[in-house]
């Protein structure tokens, strides 16, 4: 027992030891107390906001407005993400995006992160009895990469179970049926933000224009249907009475 300590705590393994300490006690003081530490993080992407975005099919993107919980089932690679005045995701939202950072709670994704590269560091280490050596943290470096991919194979299965709830972990709103207000000009594939009053809470959604005819900016839609891959609602011109 005094060895396992010893290797877990030698001065190449260390470090990610405390830090996996002290996300375990994030964790258990979350559960007690019910206060919520999470980070809220939008992946900010460099677009004009009625600029056309091309994507790739297989992204299931279609707005250029794109933060952590509309991701929520999509894996994004760099060359996915252009739009016609050829800017481009940054390498670190790409990362964010593909390794499950994006579309799961980021403490929830970067504990595994941690916990996947902590173990895969210990086992190397003392395999390779490097724990205590100088190569040592050459290989706890390198192990960033093996950690990265086995966290994004862990967490995938689970975003299926995270994408059926909101941010405060209730059920997700039923928005079809529901009137709403434009937020921005659509048309044909144009998509723009649409804004939704549920139970007195406003809430932003992304809408598309049903049978492609423009619908002006601040003017009513009634909500049809969710688009197939659940990143967007196809919307109609409400009719007044």
């Amino acid at each position: 027992m005094e060895q396992y300590f010893d290797i877990v705590f030698s001065p190449v393994n260390m470090t990610l030891s405390i830090l996996l300490i002290i996300l375990i006690v994030y964790w258990l003081v979350t559960m007690i107390s019910g206060i919520d530490f999470d980070l809220d993080i939008d992946v900010d992407i460099d677009v004009d906001v009625d600029a056309d975005v091309d994507i790739d099919l297989e992204s299931g993107l279609e707005s250029a407005n794109i933060d952590l919980h509309d991701v929520a089932s999509t894996e994004v690679e760099r060359q996915h993400v252009v739009n016609k005045r050829t800017r481009k995701l940054k390498w670190w939202q790409v990362v964010l995006i593909y390794f499950n950072f994006v579309g799961l709670p980021f403490m929830f994704t970067f504990t595994f992160w941690i916990f996947n590269w902590w173990l895969i560091s210990v086992i190397t280490t003392t395999l390779t009895e490097n724990y205590d050596t100088n190569f040592g943290h050459t290989i706890v470096l390198l192990s960033i990469i093996p950690s990265l991919f086995l966290t994004k194979i862990v967490t995938t299965p689970l975003k299926s179970f995270f994408k059926n709830l909101n941010k405060d972990g209730d059920k997700a709103v039923d928005f079809i049926g529901r009137q709403a207000k434009l937020l921005s000009t659509i048309s044909e594939d144009k998509m723009g933000n649409a804004e939704v009053v549920v139970d007195g809470n406003v809430m932003n959604i992304y809408a598309k224009s049903l049978d492609g005819t423009e619908i002006q900016f601040r003017e009513d839609v009634l909500i049809i249907k969710q688009s197939e891959d659940k990143n967007y609602f196809l919307v109609a011109k409400a009719k007044l009475n």
